[in-house]
């Protein structure tokens, strides 16, 4: 068992040793599980930034490839002849850059940013036993309509300039795409905070974002 606290309570990520699998199979599966969760834990607890910034990485990484995928797969079924894939799609292949480029914003902005940002805002207002508190309400409140409009501007130059943008496109983008992007994240973002910011216990909340962010993103 690992016990990460959160304010004053413990929360316990284990596996129960009552839980009955039905073949050896389940149960080596689980105890392997359960032996990467501890080993996961251990090395969060002991280096927590690095961590995070290659969880981040690989999560972002993941989420494009599989962006990637589904887009090829909704374009293989809106065509009916290879030839007309070429023209449209380039074949299909994997863009690379693409990947690269989500993949290094997860390990060098993504997570640091997000790391320091939760220590401020846990040291400003520290986490309360009872999830459901005006403290929990006003972080929420700082981190959806403070925090993330400038992490979402950062966010759009971060990128653009990876891809090669000079800064009038990235302000024409934002011009363009700002205030529907933002509208979008408060329809996702907004009850995904209240869960992070009321139930995470703060050594993973910067995992759960990720994990969010791969369907968001």
């Amino acid at each position: 068992t690992t016990t990460i606290r959160r304010g004053r309570r413990s929360t316990s990520w284990f596996i129960s040793a009552n839980t009955r699998p039905t073949t050896s199979t389940s149960l080596n599966s689980l105890a392997g599980f359960e032996d990467v969760w501890s080993s996961y834990l251990s090395a969060l607890e002991s280096d927590p930034l690095l961590v995070k910034s290659i969880t981040a990485g690989v999560i972002l990484g993941a989420a494009d490839l599989s962006g990637q995928a589904i887009q090829q797969s909704l374009l293989a079924s809106s065509t009916n002849e290879d030839s007309t894939k070429e023209e449209e799609g380039g074949g299909g292949g994997v863009d690379i850059a693409r990947f690269s480029r989500f993949a290094f914003f997860g390990f060098i902005l993504q997570a640091p940013w997000n790391h320091f940002y939760y220590q401020f805002l846990d040291g400003a207002l520290p986490p309360t036993e009872d999830p459901f508190t005006s403290t929990t309400a006003i972080k929420v409140l700082i981190d959806q309509f403070i925090q993330a409009p400038i992490f979402t501007v950062i966010i759009f130059a971060f990128l653009g300039l990876l891809e090669g943008k000079s800064i009038a496109d990235i302000k024409r983008q934002l011009d363009e795409d700002y205030v529907d992007t933002m509208l979008a994240n408060w329809k996702l973002w907004v009850p995904a905070t209240a869960v992070n910011i009321a139930f995470c216990p703060p050594i993973l909340r910067v995992l759960f974002l990720n994990v969010v962010f791969f369907f968001w993103s």
